[in-house]
């Protein structure tokens, strides 16, 4: 019954926060750019120590989302914008390589630096709220453009 609460939950949020877009993955021409690992790093350890400083745990690097990350950061450089498109689709992927219960994430573009990403999610209530949340593992995927915009995602779970 627990696991149907949970996986209820799950469906809940992802319809709340998800995208309601018909763009699709398949049908757009995502060409898989480089990241920026030296942001990447930076940034999972500034949200992790913010973590920390309000006495919550530490979040472990998960190489699943982080796939799932990079891959959505590829899609939204392909389309242009910010977006959760096909967010139900991540989600359910992580839970079921990892039986996650929760799955939520963060994007972001044209900060310069992972400072200026996380500022930009600590003043954005519902940014905030997930980098504080009751989560256990993360990945950050941020990649640099051809016009040399940034683009992030940050993923999490338990």
């Amino acid at each position: 019954m627990k696991m149907i609460r949970h996986f209820g939950a799950l469906v809940l949020f992802v319809c709340t926060l998800a995208s309601c877009s018909k763009e699709s993955v398949e049908t757009t021409n995502i060409i898989e750019a480089e990241n920026v690992p030296e942001i990447e790093s930076e940034l999972l350890e500034v949200v992790n120590q913010h973590r920390l400083s309000l006495g919550r745990n530490s979040l472990e690097f998960s190489s699943i989302a982080y796939k799932e990350a990079n891959d959505h950061t590829d899609y939204m450089m392909a389309v242009g914008s910010l977006n959760h498109d096909n967010f139900t689709k991540r989600a359910s992927s992580i839970s079921s390589e990892v039986n996650a219960e929760f799955v939520a994430e963060n994007v972001a573009k044209d900060y310069v630096n992972a400072s200026q990403a996380f500022t930009g999610w600590l003043n954005s209530n519902n940014h905030k709220e997930t980098m504080e949340g009751e989560f256990t593992h993360t990945a950050v995927s941020v990649k640099k453009n051809q016009n040399g915009d940034l683009y992030f995602t940050q993923i999490f779970f338990r």
